[in-house]
């Protein structure tokens, strides 16, 4: 049997709260082998560890997202650094820049953004980038910070093939989640055509994100068949070979 690694999810989310256990019962008995439960803020980083360091197929990820980067400051960052000598911790982020919102200013979140990636760097961990309308300064930034040689992932990917191809240069993998089976989605689907399975790693967002039948609804690891069903069909490969390569690319993100 093929097992799938959901490369980043938040199951430390309130929305799960009131089902949390039995979900998580329910994920190893469909198939789902690993979860990588990714931090967004100070307060995430603390559920995140508490909730890997209770599942032996849970890993975690330290870091704060750049929306929260306004509750940032030296004390915290060096906390999320010392968290990175816990063996459930195997990332940091997710970290990046998100230019949707207002708030935090551009120079808040890049100069936390930076500091992350050279925290990283530091500890020897993969990062998980997050970028939203973002594109040209998060892979200017990346560049500049020599992001290649700290590897990762580029979480829910979202830009043109061109910038697929730069990410693919630098030796990072692409989260791909439900959003590629919104029929809106043509440039993700044109990027998935184009990039090499090996490069593809599967991922929720849970609880957002959840993918066409169950747009809309909660997601969890329950629903990644469908983008593998969706991943299968453009790459001209049957689900159990999708299965099988995104895996080990997970646990070669991941360093497991």
């Amino acid at each position: 049997m093929e097992y799938i690694f959901d490369t980043h999810a938040h199951y430390d989310d309130e929305a799960f709260d009131e089902d949390r256990t039995e979900l998580l019962g329910r994920l190893q008995e469909a198939g789902i082998g690993a979860v990588m439960n990714v931090a967004a803020s100070l307060e995430s980083c603390r559920s995140t560890i508490k909730l890997a360091e209770a599942h032996d197929w849970i890993y975690g990820s330290v870091g704060v997202h750049p929306s929260e980067t306004g509750e940032m400051d030296q004390e915290g960052l060096q906390w999320i650094k010392e968290q990175c000598d816990r063996p459930v911790i195997k990332a940091v982020g997710e970290i990046g820049l998100d230019y949707y919102w207002e708030e935090p200013a551009h120079d808040i979140q890049k100069k936390w953004f930076e500091a992350q990636m050279d925290l990283a760097r530091q500890v020897k961990l993969p990062i998980i980038i997050h970028s939203r309308d973002a594109a040209k300064d998060t892979l200017d930034m990346m560049k500049a910070a020599g992001a290649g040689d700290i590897g990762g992932v580029v979480h829910c990917f979202s830009y043109t093939r061109e910038m697929a191809r730069e990410y693919l240069n630098m030796g990072f993998f692409l989260g791909i989640g439900g959003v590629l089976t919104f029929s809106n989605a043509r440039k993700l689907k044109e990027v998935v055509e184009y990039i090499p399975l090996e490069s593809i790693v599967l991922e929720t967002d849970c609880p957002y994100l959840a993918p066409v039948p169950n747009r809309g609804k909660r997601n969890s690891s329950l629903n990644l068949p469908y983008v593998v069903e969706a991943v299968s069909q453009l790459k001209g490969v049957d689900p159990e070979t999708v299965m099988k390569v995104t895996w080990e690319n997970g646990k070669k993100l991941y360093r497991l």
